[in-house]
């Protein structure tokens, strides 16, 4: 097994959590840890999909609920990209206020 598969989290289909906020947990993941950088986009929702063994459908409503935590915006007919800092996380206007 390679580092990569090692390393890829993997979905539980058995869990009382659906499979789209599983993924949509791993990507943001991602977004928090740098993986995935602002301003760039994430990777397809076939490409995402196939990657982790679900259904198109669900890697499209993992993107759903990424846009509604305001971590992704989607431009049509371009992709959806990491948004420049999420919502809620402004820690410069934090210590402006100090």
């Amino acid at each position: 097994m390679s580092d990569t598969e090692a390393s890829k989290p993997t979905l539980d289909p058995m869990s009382a959590r659906p499979l789209y906020v599983q993924l949509a947990d791993v990507i943001a993941g991602k977004i928090a840890s740098g993986e995935l950088a602002p301003d760039r986009p994430i990777p397809s929702e076939n490409h995402l999909a196939d990657e982790y063994g679900v259904a198109r459908l669900t890697a499209r409503r993992a993107a759903q609920e990424l846009r509604e935590r305001g971590l992704i915006v989607t431009v049509r007919g371009k992709g959806s990209f990491v948004v420049e800092r999420p919502a809620g996380d402004a820690p410069e206007e934090a210590e402006q206020n100090d």
